[in-house]
């Protein structure tokens, strides 16, 4: 478990990281340079998950060598659903129309920018926006960094 504790908010219990791929962690298909040693950091701390429509088909081959578990879903309700399903806290990064729901079930929502840019529908629920996923994993290794935001 993986606590930050927010002034006025109070404790934040997390064990997941949801992410989405496509736009998120990857363009085109494609892992994004230099991300495995981010996940395999953050993957230290949470269990990590893929959640992914897998529209280019690459999405296993581009994690294979990640400690991440890979689920393909079709929609963005499937992602809803995956994460109500889950035990312990979760915090859902992604950028699309797609991950709006899932951001309202999660605990902490983080919408990226990233190399698709970022649904205004997913902006309206995030807990925070940042420009691109090297940021958002950064914020998971320094929750004061979470704790700076989302303060009261």
């Amino acid at each position: 478990m993986y606590t930050i504790d927010i002034p006025g908010r109070g404790e934040l219990q997390l064990s997941h990281a949801v992410l989405d791929f496509n736009g998120t962690l990857a363009d085109g298909g494609q892992l994004l340079p230099d991300l495995g040693p981010l996940l395999f950091r953050v993957s230290s701390l949470l269990s990590c998950i893929i959640l992914s429509a897998d529209s280019f088909g690459s999405v296993h081959n581009a994690l294979q060598a990640v400690p991440v578990h890979v689920e393909v879903v079709k929609t963005g309700k499937d992602k809803a659903l995956f994460i109500e399903q889950m035990a312990g806290g979760v915090v859902a990064v992604g950028n699309g129309w797609n991950d709006y729901e899932m951001f309202t079930r999660a605990d902490l929502s983080i919408v990226t920018a990233g190399p698709e840019g970022a649904a205004a529908k997913a902006l309206q629920v995030a807990d925070i926006f940042v420009p691109n996923i090297y940021v958002a994993l950064d914020l998971l290794l320094n929750p004061k960094k979470i704790i700076a935001t989302l303060r009261l």
